[in-house]
């Protein structure tokens, strides 16, 4: 029969002729026992001392109680057999004894249980000796009743509560209402590890339905009779989160559980409930996430969540390495980055945050901070920082002094910051670019001839664009004497306020012929449109090809997109070297939209 208690506004509702008669004017409001859920079933517990209970429903044990009691209060009235609902007298007192009574006589009923072994014969008398007893105070309550008119009303109503089915229109409202439910539930989950272990009641058909690998536990042929399966590397909110998609369609994910849901989801091959999940990080994805957020994606296997999160640090470099995450990354993680070309951040950051990195690993390790031990779980991450493309200036004050190089890589970094022709390291000297398409370049000669001089004067050209560029390195002419290496500075400089915006000073090799030798600036120089710059290299070397037929406008267009940039070039004033719109150096400019 089903408690009926806490009905007391609804049925109040259903009767518009009693309450127009004013009936319940003095009524006093409706009694709330504790763990009566929707339709009279009892509130899914998930405790893992909670007691098991039959597959053909279940019910709590102080509701159960409590049922009981309110059946023979209804049978002490009038209507007996099921007919109008009965009004009874209730003192607060009373009421206390009766919620108490009820409560002890079933926590003894079910004490045997809350070792989480199935209910026993003993068990079953105890639940029926708690059963009686309420019947019991129930029927000395109806005595008292009567004796204490001067307390308040309370509305008893009984409905039956094996007809939950009739209130669900559809099949998702009939799932959805078993979902974390006793009711026919037929195996229990424990849930977790330690303290934090939560039981949790499921349905076969449901699960197997929703996932293949439920499927398979069940009904496969190695398929289990347990009905209790324990799942210690599962945290309960995210297997309550799977069990409530499998249910009802419903996702519930947030920030603190959206990763153990991944793995859930992953674990039981639903796929659906994945995409949610990967979805949900894709929109809250951030610079002071981003390392977490792919340390986690690469443990997952997520490629397209591991591409946004490398995109996010291409754009934000110095913001996700000063995340606290950073340092809680592994070596695979640091070292994909630290292999990419679009880095937005100067070499000399990305050391800096490599050394802390490596501090935070010593300790994990349980290794002293030592430049040895840093080194050491560095591993090949060291090499992948670009040390050549430094100022020597900051490599002298940070990576020279920090003991992590060896003395022979910091002197042969010092000789190729110095000395031209540059020795051979054992670092990339690729300088980074943080700006991803295709690259572009233009070329302002029609012709290449022979004999270009050098005399320490820079060779200057100026010109301007129509849209925002960032522009990194020049294509320039080599030897006309065969194999030789040139030392060079290349500069941008802002014309109007004179301000040198990137520079290099460096080297490169040519091979006698009449082709274009790139030199590249160590970081992106952004060209605003409609703003005069001049470009400038200053070369040591012997005597050099040049260009002529130089155009005085020069047109790029995009083949994917038929984008076009015109590049208007114009004579530079002041030392110069020869170099003109129409002949000199400085053939191509490299660069980015």
């Amino acid at each position: 029969m089903r408690c009926c208690v806490c009905l007391f506004k609804q049925s109040l509702q259903c009767s518009p002729s009693k309450m127009a008669a004013g009936e319940n004017s003095n009524r006093a409001p409706c009694l709330n026992f504790p763990n009566c859920g929707p339709l009279g079933n009892a509130q899914p517990s998930n405790s893992a001392h909670s007691s098991p209970t039959s597959n053909g429903g279940s019910m709590g044990s102080t509701e159960g109680a409590s049922r009981a009691a309110g059946n023979a209060n209804t049978l002490s009235g009038p209507d007996a057999s099921g007919g109008a609902d009965v009004a009874v007298r209730a003192s607060p007192n009373i009421q206390n004894s009766r919620r108490q009574s009820a409560s002890q006589n079933a926590m003894a009923a079910y004490a045997p249980a809350a070792a989480g072994g199935p209910a026993s014969a003993s068990n079953m008398t105890a639940t029926s000796a708690a059963t009686s007893s309420s019947v019991d105070t129930s029927a000395s309550l109806s005595s008292v009743l009567n004796s204490t008119a001067s307390s308040a009303s309370v509305l008893v109503y009984r409905e039956p509560v094996y007809n939950w089915q009739a209130t669900k229109s559809t099949v998702k409202e009939r799932f959805a209402f078993l979902f974390n439910n006793e009711v026919l539930s037929d195996v229990h989950f424990l849930v977790g590890k330690g303290m934090g272990v939560q039981r949790i009641p499921a349905h076969r058909f449901a699960l197997a339905v929703g996932s293949a690998v439920f499927d398979a536990m069940f009904n496969g042929g190695m398929a289990t009779t347990s009905t209790e399966i324990e799942l210690p590397d599962v945290e309960p909110a995210a297997f309550l989160a799977l069990l409530k998609f499998l249910y009802s369609d419903e996702v519930q994910i947030g920030p603190e559980t959206v990763m153990t849901t991944l793995y859930t989801a992953k674990k039981y091959a639903v796929p659906a409930l994945e995409a949610h999940c990967v979805e949900f990080l894709k929109k809250n994805l951030r610079a002071d996430n981003a390392f977490m957020l792919l340390t986690q994606a690469r443990l997952f296997d997520e490629p397209q969540l591991a591409s946004l999160c490398l995109e996010n640090i291409d754009k934000n470099t110095a913001d996700a390495l000063a995340a606290e995450g950073f340092t809680d990354i592994d070596l695979d993680t640091l070292v994909a980055v630290l292999e990419r070309d679009t880095l937005g951040v100067r070499e000399v950051r990305l050391f800096a945050a490599a050394v802390r990195w490596a501090e935070a690993e010593t300790q994990r390790q349980q290794f002293q901070p030592t430049p040895e031990n840093k080194r050491r779980v560095l591993g090949k991450a060291l090499s992948l920082i670009r040390f050549p493309l430094m100022t020597i200036e900051e490599f002298a004050a940070g990576p020279a002094q920090s003991g992590i190089l060896t003395d022979r890589e910091v002197v042969s970094l010092f000789l190729h910051f110095t000395v031209n022709p540059k020795p051979h390291v054992d670092f990339i000297d690729r300088p980074r670019c943080c700006l991803r398409g295709k690259e572009c370049s233009i070329t302002r000669f029609g012709q290449v001839e022979s004999r270009w001089g050098y005399s320490g004067t820079s060779d200057r050209i100026r010109f301007s664009v129509n849209r925002r560029i960032f522009v990194v390195g020049f294509g320039l002419y080599g030897s006309i004497h065969g194999p030789t290496d040139y030392q060079v500075n290349i500069q941008i400089i802002h014309t109007d306020s004179n301000t040198v915006l990137g520079q290099n000073d460096t080297g490169f090799s040519c091979d006698g012929s009449a082709s274009t030798f790139r030199v590249m600036f160590k970081e992106p120089v952004e060209i605003l449109p409609s703003v005069n710059y001049i470009a400038c290299a200053t070369l040591k070397g012997p005597d050099s090809h040049y260009g002529t037929k130089g155009m005085r406008k020069v047109t790029h267009e995009a083949p994917a997109t038929g984008t076009k940039t015109c590049f208007t070039f114009c004579y530079a004033a002041g030392n110069n070297n020869g170099t003109s719109v129409e002949d000199g150096q400085i053939p191509e400019v490299i660069f980015y939209t």
